[in-house]
């Protein structure tokens, strides 16, 4: 019976400022550190047999991963990194304060930008320095796939073919290569898989919120569908978490 478990990315500096991030690469902060070795304890204390590790090549995530599995006593596993795992694309919203945002545009507006399922933020303008095409990281990426700004549904795309053709392929692996997966990645590309894995409609994937830091555990039958899931370690304290994201555009 495979497990596997995904982890949102410890608070980064601009989590912490309350700015919409995306694909802006940004560092975790001190707290942000804090909650990926709470994480890792967790997964060392859960009996978890973890053998590979998937993250997105985004900063934050890449070091939640290295810090959760030194704390684990896991520094040794594989770990692979794809685009496909990134953070929603925000847009010309990325880099904005989120209350001021809901200032200017009005909550209903912002709400609309920020959980609507179809509904992507005003894309970055042609040129525009953010965009993903001149960040090296992406370069054997095809530039007419590299987002300028995305809604849900266009994560769900692109994160369910990464889920099939890498994750599908560990969970499934016998022997040696069998035992947990985890996956270290962002609020958005979690929502994405845990629609994708626990057939959330459109409607109701837009009250999922996920807290940075804690661990989200599936049990997983052979053909992978779901047994049993939860977070690691106190769950009240993981609602709390989540109720505080809901409320960060105010």
């Amino acid at each position: 019976m495979p497990d596997l478990v995904i982890l949102r990315h410890g608070q980064s500096t601009w989590n912490e400022q309350n700015l919409f991030t995306g694909w802006t690469d940004v560092d975790l902060t001190p707290l942000g550190e804090a909650e990926a070795r709470a994480a890792g304890e967790l997964l060392g204390a859960g009996g978890l047999d973890l053998r590979v590790v998937h993250t997105s090549l985004l900063t934050r995530a890449v070091r939640t991963a290295d810090i959760a599995l030194a704390a684990a006593g896991a520094s040794w596993l594989p770990v692979r990194r794809h685009w496909r795992l990134n953070e929603r694309h925000y847009g010309a919203l990325q880099g904005l304060d989120k209350k001021a945002t809901a200032e200017r545009y009005g909550a209903e507006q912002l709400t609309a930008w920020r959980r609507g399922y179809a509904t992507p933020p005003p894309p970055l303008p042609d040129g525009d320095d953010r965009h993903p095409a001149g960040d090296p990281r992406y370069r054997d990426v095809p530039a007419a796939v590299l987002p300028a700004t995305e809604c849900l549904a266009d994560v769900v795309a692109r994160t369910v073919p990464y889920w099939e053709d890498a994750i599908v392929p560990d969970l499934l692996a016998e022997g040696p290569r069998g035992g947990t997966v985890l996956v270290v990645a962002h609020g958005n590309s979690i929502r994405a898989l845990r629609k994708h894995l626990e057939g959330i409609g459109d409607d109701g994937i837009v009250g999922l919120e996920v807290p940075t830091g804690i661990p989200f555990r599936y049990r997983l039958a052979d053909d992978l569908s779901i047994v049993s899931s939860g977070y690691l370690g106190d769950p009240e304290a993981a609602a709390r978490a989540a109720e505080a994201v809901k409320h960060q555009a105010g």
